[in-house]
């Protein structure tokens, strides 16, 4: 991507040649990919092809065995469990990744809690936890314990809570797998607002015309 003058965009986030290999079993081969600001790029595949290993590599969960990550062009190592959203990258995992006993709210603010006068400051939370929900057109409870929720409203809380912490960079793993149409066009419609605000997503998913709907660019793994 280049600017008007001609010079070179750095991408957002970046992979060069990055391989992997679990116990000897090499699962990714010299994998470039790259995502620019303000876009939606899909990671196709067949089950297998290393999409969910590649998404946990940009995410930091996971680390390369030779290759590079490059953040806005330059080379860095990410955090892993979690950390990498330091850097604005957000990651909605395939599989939750929320607490069972835990409320909805606390589960957005886990690890990022919001203090006043040093002590929680639980109506904030509620109400910011609200406000993505309903930024959403979810009616989940904000008070409702994860263990009551349907698998569906689980991953509608798992989107709240990257859309809450403004991050640079969105990780879709099959997102709409356990979503409904009318959900999915919700989750599609905030999409596409915070792409023009400038947010990008690598979207990750089976269903070629999801893709071909939210996507910009596509990168087939074989």
């Amino acid at each position: 991507m280049e600017t008007a003058t001609g010079e070179a965009v750095p991408a957002v986030l970046a992979a060069r040649r990055i391989s992997k290999s679990f116990g000897g079993v090499q699962v990714l081969f010299s994998v470039d990919f790259d995502l620019r600001k303000g876009e939606v790029h899909a990671l196709m595949g067949e089950n297998g092809a290393g999409k969910s290993t590649l998404v946990k590599i940009l995410s930091g969960f996971e680390h390369p065995t030779s290759g590079d990550i490059l953040l806005d062009g330059k080379p860095v190592t990410l955090p892993k469990n979690g950390d990498a959203e330091k850097f604005g990258i957000v990651i909605i995992h395939q599989e939750f990744n929320l607490a069972d006993h835990l409320t909805v709210t606390e589960s957005l603010y886990l690890g990022h809690e919001l203090t006043r006068f040093g002590i929680l400051d639980r109506k904030t939370m509620r109400a910011r936890t609200r406000a993505a929900l309903d930024q959403l057109g979810s009616t989940i409870d904000e008070n409702a314990l994860i263990s009551s929720l349907a698998v569906a409203d689980k991953q509608m809380v798992e989107i709240a809570k990257a859309i809450s912490r403004n991050a640079r960079v969105v990780i879709m793993d099959e997102p709409t797998a356990v979503l409904s149409g009318e959900e999915t066009r919700i989750l599609f419609d905030q999409v596409r607002k915070l792409k023009a605000a400038g947010t990008s997503f690598v979207f990750v998913s089976h269903k070629l015309n999801e893709v071909m709907e939210i996507s910009d660019r596509v990168t087939v793994l074989r």
